[in-house]
């Protein structure tokens, strides 16, 4: 147990899915995994571990934000062992040519700063995913013909954000998305030698100002889920 996970020792697999909401670790370990067991409650952070075709899974919340993903990615690494760590999560689109539904694989992120910035100091650090994770896993999603992008994303540090010259900043420079967590996890991956990659379902976009309905949000992320763990495993 750390301070954050009550799950035992063994509990935790090697391979995790991180969604940031708790709830949507519970309805997708009940739809993907085979006799999962809840292995965590603490502070209303579930997280579940159970099989997939055969497979040891855990898939565990991060709640928002860089922060809150910090605490758990350095606790599931470091106290439970885990060896590849795959954010699945919702992006909101920043460039013409995606749309609603659509994955985003990130393969670098772009950030004004993340809980890892004090251990860099001066040095600009830019996160990046696991390379055989991302050729996976758009691999898996070349084969269901998803329509899927790779590139950069934004990690945004606020969800509020007042300075919209930011967002023009990185539509004129190809940042596909915008999304609060995966910076903090390709650092935290790197400092520790394992695997990380964010996969990402596009449920609103920022030109548009389409957006999906909460009930679609969910429907809409089983794929996202299945290329994950497809990735994982390949």
């Amino acid at each position: 147990m750390t301070i954050h996970i009550g799950a035992e020792p063994g509990q935790i697999a090697e391979t995790v899915l991180m969604p940031g909401d708790p709830l949507r670790a519970k309805w997708a370990a009940e739809r993907f995994l085979e006799g999962a067991v809840c292995v965590n409650q603490v502070r209303g952070m579930l997280g579940y571990t159970g099989q997939w075709r055969g497979q040891r899974v855990t898939i565990h919340g991060s709640g928002m934000g860089m922060p809150s993903l910090s605490i758990y990615a350095n606790e599931l690494i470091r106290d439970y062992g885990a060896k590849t760590l795959i954010r699945i999560g919702s992006a909101g689109a920043m460039q013409p040519g995606i749309g609603i539904r659509d994955i985003v694989l990130a393969q670098a992120c772009t950030t004004l700063s993340t809980p890892s910035r004090g251990i860099f100091r001066e040095i600009n650090f830019a996160p990046c995913a696991d390379f055989g994770l991302l050729q996976a896993a758009h691999k898996a999603a070349q084969a269901r013909g998803a329509r899927v992008h790779v590139g950069n994303i934004y990690s945004s540090d606020v969800f509020y954000d007042e300075r919209p010259d930011l967002g023009e900043i990185m539509q004129r420079h190809g940042v596909l998305c915008v999304e609060m967590e995966a910076a903090e996890l390709y650092s935290v991956a790197a400092r520790h030698g394992v695997r990380a990659l964010a996969v990402l379902t596009i449920s609103d976009h920022l030109l548009t100002h389409d957006a999906l309905p909460a009930q679609e949000r969910e429907q809409s992320f089983g794929e996202m889920v299945e290329l994950a763990l497809e990735a994982a495993f390949a």
